[in-house]
């Protein structure tokens, strides 16, 4: 089973992931600066796709798999 994403929510310091497998996995916002440092509406435009998030607008991609790997942004 490929574990990939079903829905996205925020709230002020957390990325709430839910997974296809049952789980919700939460991760500071401060693990990727550019989603810190966006607007609600900017957070909410995003796509899911069966290894990730994508936010266009924000040029930010984050893969299932470095979430559950506990890994933030490698770019900084």
């Amino acid at each position: 089973m490929t574990i990939s994403a079903k829905n996205v929510r925020f709230d002020d310091a957390t990325m709430w992931v839910e997974l296809n497998d049952a789980r919700t996995i939460g991760v500071p916002l401060a693990w990727f600066p550019r989603l810190l440092h966006a607007s609600s509406e900017q957070l909410n435009d995003f796509e899911l796709s069966p290894r990730g998030i994508h936010w266009e607008a924000l040029d930010e991609d984050i893969s299932i798999a470095g979430l559950l790997e506990g890994r933030g942004d490698v770019t900084h």
